[in-house]
């Protein structure tokens, strides 16, 4: 799952500072889980001492109070207590060299007076323009949902009838490229499937970018009428070769490719890139336990939030009405989260539609229901999807599939790089979009297996 936590900076500041004078304007850069974020801190005089307020451009916020500031020269120290966000500096030559800490992570950040740009990020695998396939902006329409979503259809040549693909996002609001990181995993991909002889079809999933309708309502069951609308359109298109359409998922789009295919007879073949093969509350588990012991969590810290979480999943999967479900889980919870809106949050997050559908969701049954061709890869480093468990999952599920290919791919994360770690933090700073590997392995088969 791709939901990542990234620095959203809020509330007010009281500043008292000794000797230096510290008021102005101050620039820094967060480097955060490969993204670049830049930080304005703002200092003013007032009558008992300072106020300060932090901008943060690049996620569009201005004037954002801190809650304490303290300078006892030549230490600058920084609190925003609701989102956990700790930042202690030396100031020395002009400079404030220091570290910025949110949610058990630490890292440095100086601020300076001077303007801090941001660096180019280094893609060698995503293309340009021009291409040498077409690639058309397309729209469609879910009937079912009355929304209008938009998209970009690549084809191998102007001529021609062509095996397609569709692409299908993993969780989270992404655009047609599956943007992320400074990555655009579907891009790389399309691009290479399009070279190799197979028209690909990808959209901005529903309520973002280009595409109409609401995403925070929406659940894995809604995005799956989505994909069913994708091949309806494709099904008008005089390139495509109707008895050739595929789906790609990667990640809950992996949990929504058989969920179409199982039900739709136009579904030809499916992919899954590092799909779910156990329960929701299962994969959320494992998810969490793999993260924390990857970060360094000692043994007794990752049980104890296992087992905290294990309740909590509990209370939603048994609990059908939200009320009933909010009050439980805020009961539940507050001897765990002592800020009331950070509780408020985790609840409303729990409670979310989104949430209790996955939750409560197995991909068994509906796996052992798909009879077409199925690739289901997985990287052994993915930390968020787990290889091992999930890919055992879909081999059980799918014993009475004769042409199914499963396999764990070494080295590769989530986001199937070749990685070091698997964390997710890490993926923004690996210059690599997918791996080689990866890609091969899958127009390899769909190559093979449309000829």
């Amino acid at each position: 799952m791709k939901r990542l936590a990234l620095f959203i900076l809020s509330a007010l500041a009281t500043l008292s500072v000794y000797a230096q004078d510290i008021t102005g304007q101050w620039n820094g850069m967060l480097s955060v889980q490969g993204q670049q974020l830049r930080l304005v801190l703002h200092v003013v005089r007032a009558d008992t001492g300072y106020t300060a307020t932090v901008d943060s451009p690049d996620q569009g916020a201005k004037g954002i109070p801190v809650t304490t500031v303290t300078f006892k020269d030549p230490v600058l120290r920084f609190e925003i207590t609701s989102l956990h966000i700790e930042y202690s500096g030396e100031l020395k030559g002009g400079l404030i060299s220091g570290t910025f800490k949110q949610g058990g992570m630490s890292m440095p950040m100086d601020l300076s007076r001077a303007a801090v740009e941001k660096k180019a990020v280094v893609r060698p695998q995503e293309p340009a323009k021009p291409y040498p396939y077409p690639s058309e902006e397309v729209t469609f329409e879910n009937k079912k949902a009355n929304i209008t979503l938009a998209g970009t259809l690549t084809l191998p040549a102007k001529e021609g009838i062509f095996p397609v693909v569709v692409l299908i996002s993993g969780s989270g609001p992404q655009n047609r490229d599956e943007e992320v990181m400074g990555h655009k995993p579907f891009l790389v991909l399309a691009d290479h499937l399009a070279r190799n002889g197979i028209a690909v079809l990808r959209y901005d999933d529903r309520g973002t970018a280009g595409s109409k309708g609401n995403f925070a309502t929406a659940t894995s069951e809604d995005f799956a009428t989505d994909v069913e609308a994708a091949m309806l359109y494709l099904q008008t298109r005089r390139e495509i070769n109707k008895k050739k359409i595929g789906l790609v998922g990667h990640s809950e789009g992996g949990l929504i490719a058989p969920m179409v295919a199982a039900r739709n007879k136009d579904v030809a073949f499916m992919v899954l890139l590092a799909g779910p093969g156990v329960p929701g509350d299962q994969l959320l588990l494992l998810q969490t336990e793999k993260l924390a012991r990857a970060s360094g969590a000692d043994e007794t810290a990752v049980q104890k939030v296992k087992e905290i979480n294990k309740g909590a999943y509990a209370l939603v999967a048994h609990t059908s009405n939200t009320e009933a479900l909010q009050a439980a889980l805020t009961a539940y919870l507050q001897q765990q989260i002592k800020d009331k809106d950070q509780l408020k949050a985790q609840v409303a997050q729990m409670t979310a539609p989104w949430m209790r559908y996955f939750i409560r969701y197995n991909p068994v049954p509906v796996l052992q229901k798909v009879k077409v061709p199925v690739l289901a890869l997985n990287g052994a480093k993915d930390l968020q999807v787990p290889a091992q468990e999930n890919l055992e999952g879909i081999r059980k599920a799918l014993a009475k599939n004769k042409n199914a290919t499963i396999k764990e791919l070494p080295g590769l994360n989530h986001l199937f790089q070749e990685a070091s770690t698997g964390l997710p933090q890490e993926y923004g700073t690996i210059e690599q979009t997918i791996s080689p590997i990866a890609i091969t392995e899958i127009s390899g088969w769909i190559g093979r297996l449309t000829q």
